[in-house]
């Protein structure tokens, strides 16, 4: 006779079912998850105040700058490679331009590729400045614009900063915020002097043909005063057919 009782069967494995989390590993999950949200939070809000900190500290002194008024010079109407005048501020600013053995630089022929000395002193090392080929503007204490050579070659990626290479054109400047990316910044020695190199660039560009208006080496107030015109020294240049 067969047996009808329960019999021994292999254990199945899958029969098992696994335990369930309990009711405070749960709370105690959901409780880690709200503290890290919380701390990405607060982390993303500091850097956002830190980032509109940073950017408030740099705009603020270009939005609130005023013009203390013009350089005083009258540019001259014939090629000199010196000139001083002084400004509205009570200093006396002078621009220099040189060959690269110290003489005196002829500004009356240049030619593209020509290599000069710029120096200046008496500037302001609070206003940060433009070195450049610019026009000569038509109307008395107009700023000069436009003009050759453009923004200083590796300004954008910070990489123009201390490099003696000359260029077309040239940025000075002692602001802590753009100092990295400007040519260099001011001497000390005497305060508010500096010497750069500038590479003569085409006479046409950017809108300007200095074989058909007159041009100058200019120096003037950088984007973070590009209204004030007390930095404004011009020396004319022709440039040879």
């Amino acid at each position: 006779m067969l047996s009808t009782g329960p019999t021994d069967a292999p254990h199945n494995p899958h029969d098992s079912v696994a335990p369930r989390t309990s009711y405070d590993e749960r709370v105690s999950e959901n409780r880690g998850r709200t503290r890290l949200r919380r701390a990405v939070l607060v982390a993303l809000l500091v850097l956002a105040i830190l980032v509109l900190t940073v950017a408030a500290v740099v705009a603020l002194p270009i939005l609130m700058h005023q013009s203390v008024g013009g350089s005083g010079q009258v540019p001259p109407t014939d090629f000199v490679a010196e000139a001083s005048a002084e400004g509205a501020d009570g200093r006396t600013r002078t621009l220099s331009v040189e060959t690269a053995s110290g003489t005196p630089a002829n500004l009356s022929s240049l030619r593209e590729g020509d290599e000069f000395i710029v120096r200046g002193s008496g500037y302001d090392p609070g206003i940060g400045i433009y070195i450049s080929i610019c026009a000569v503007p038509e109307q008395a204490g107009a700023k000069p614009t436009p003009c050759l050579g453009g923004v200083p070659e590796g300004a954008m990626q910070g990489e123009a900063a201390g490099s003696d290479e000359a260029a077309s054109s040239a940025w000075v400047t002692d602001d802590w915020a753009w100092r990295a990316f400007a040519t260099r910044g001011y001497d000390q020695d005497p305060p508010g002097s500096f010497e750069v190199r500038l590479l003569v660039p085409p006479p046409t560009q950017e809108g300007l043909d200095c074989t058909r208006q007159k041009c100058a080496v200019t120096t003037r107030a950088d984007h973070t005063a590009s209204g004030d015109r007390v930095q404004d020294m011009q020396l004319p240049v022709a440039f040879a057919e």
